[in-house]
């Protein structure tokens, strides 16, 4: 699997803002989100989440149409499909 390619466009003491762009094949690789954040996709499209316990999932992007999450969320995230997907993960620090 190739990892996803990540790039900070703000950080500041109150948020950090990254751009992740996954391609076919990508992963983010597993990781624990250690703040509140918001995802907002730039692309639509399908994701597979892999939860710790190995079950997996999928969730749907639309393109504008954010959605939050609390801190302790852990899980990879897999683009299994043939294009490209991109999104925008606002982290927002305590």
């Amino acid at each position: 699997m190739l990892a996803a390619k990540s790039d900070i466009q703000v950080d500041t003491k109150e948020v950090r803002v990254t751009e992740w762009r996954l391609a076919p094949g990508s992963a983010t690789g597993h990781h624990i989100h250690q703040m509140d954040y918001v995802i907002v996709p730039v692309t639509s499209g399908e994701m597979t989440i892999v939860a710790p316990n190995g079950e997996r999932s999928k969730a749907q992007l639309s393109a504008g149409k954010s959605y939050f999450r609390k801190a302790g969320v852990e899980h990879d995230v897999l683009n299994e499909t043939d294009k490209e997907i991109v999104f925008l993960e606002v982290e927002l620090k305590p």
